[in-house]
């Protein structure tokens, strides 16, 4: 088994990285080369402005290399809670970003050519007790009369042709995707470079200074200044970068593949080939692979750490989770295990605009492979000075109390969501 994520290990990295020493002005300086820094990269240089992206690791290191595979439309939230909490307008114009995000980057994939298997799936929302499924019928019957007619409720007995496990029903939203990450986001870096866009690997940014109207930029190969900055890092914000640290909490999510599956096997657990999520509070995703593998994942530990360690242990969790699934698949050979981090908010809504001098896009909060790309095309069209389309505009964001960084209240939370899910 190997501790390392499917996505990066099964696709071509990224070879047109900058060399030499980090140097020179630039108009823009995005920090982090994720799906929203190099949408934004992209979307800048085909403008004709100099732009330069600096990745701590390399091109696809976090998040956007470390996800399920998914690109569901809709919230984190029910639509009614939605409503409840942003009131109606904001509700469904952020609803319907998500499914504007999903054509932004079947758009691209067109438009620059990259192979990575995109494929209009649908989602399932899989009701895991009775009463869930109720609750998922009434934001159901809110979605469909409201915001998104390609929706379809499905019984117990409908859901059997979709999924070998006996859930309670599902809510089914057609406009939901999959995709190889690690192709995907290797081809949007090799698009923004082909555009025009300076990408430096292993430049980590280690201290920011503003003055006369630039900014300077420090890293351990050298420095760049810059008239703009696009912070694009997520759950890996650097902590010079205080004002996030404090709205962000760095969640671990962890996944396994399994080795690639029979057709039989498929026909036993997944024969409908959607993206699935679960729904309870600690719950589970999972999907098909390009080749056959479930990728299975969830917040196995409520940890703010990824390393091979804690991979393990979460992945020994994952296992037996698969398993409760899908009985059918207990001692399947796992090839692959790995973890990330999640940048949430304290709502679970995302962030973007311009705060201490420099525009940020982030706290997706378990969405971002969706959202990212448009995201980050939108705050290069604001910071060109083009129409703000930014979806969350205004949304007040206050600290976490308490939280300077390292989030020492996880096992507390994780422990409340537990509890929910043994009673509810």
């Amino acid at each position: 088994m190997q501790f390392q994520s499917y996505w990066h290990d099964t696709a071509r990295a990224f070879a047109d990285a900058a060399q030499g020493p980090v140097e020179g002005h630039y108009d823009v300086a995005i920090i982090g080369a994720g799906f929203t820094g190099l949408a934004a990269a992209r979307q800048l240089a085909k403008a004709g402005v100099k732009v330069v992206v600096l990745e701590a690791e390399r091109v696809g290191w976090g998040a956007s290399g470390r996800n399920g595979g998914h690109l569901n439309n809709g919230l984190a939230h029910s639509f009614l809670s939605a409503k409840a909490a942003l009131g109606p307008e904001r509700a469904v114009a952020l609803y319907r970003t998500f499914d504007d995000s999903i054509d932004t980057i079947e758009t691209i994939i067109t438009e620059e050519g990259i192979d990575c298997d995109f494929r209009r799936a649908g989602k399932l929302k899989l009701a895991s007790k009775p009463q869930h499924f109720e609750a998922i019928a009434r934001n159901f019957e809110a979605v469909h009369r409201e915001v998104d007619p390609d929706t379809a409720l499905l019984t117990a007995n409908e859901l059997k042709s979709e999924v070998g496990s006996p859930f309670h029903g599902a809510m089914l939203s057609k406009k939901s995707a999959m995709m190889h990450m690690g192709r995907y986001v290797a081809g949007l870096a090799t698009a923004a470079v082909r555009h025009g866009a300076t990408i430096f690997e292993q430049a980590a940014v280690a201290a920011h200074r503003q003055g006369n109207g630039r900014h300077s930029l420090q890293t351990a190969r050298g420095t760049v200044t810059a008239d703009h900055v696009l912070v694009a890092t997520g759950a890996y914000t650097p902590s010079l970068f205080s004002y996030f640290r404090r709205r962000i909490i760095s969640v671990g999510s962890f996944l396994i593949a399994t080795r690639p599956l029979s057709d039989a096997e498929i026909a036993a657990t997944m024969p409908g080939n959607r993206t699935c999520v679960t729904s309870m509070n600690i719950g589970n995703y999972f999907r098909l692979s390009p080749d056959k593998r479930l990728i299975f994942g969830g917040r196995a530990r409520f940890s703010a750490t990824s390393d091979q360690q804690s991979d393990a242990k979460s992945g020994d969790i994952l296992r037996a989770s698969l398993a409760e699934i899908f009985p059918q698949l207990a001692g399947v050979e796992v090839d692959y295990c790995w973890g990330g981090l999640v940048d949430m908010t304290k709502d679970r809504y995302p962030r973007a605009g311009y705060v201490d001098g420099v525009w940020y896009a982030m706290g997706y909060s378990g969405h971002g492979a969706q959202l990212s790309t448009h995201l980050g095309m939108i705050m290069a069209d604001a910071m060109m000075g083009k129409a703000d389309r930014n979806p969350v505009k205004g949304l007040e964001w206050p600290a976490v109390p308490g939280h300077f960084g390292k989030p020492w209240f996880l096992p507390m939370v994780g422990l409340y969501y537990k509890t929910l899910d043994r009673f509810k």
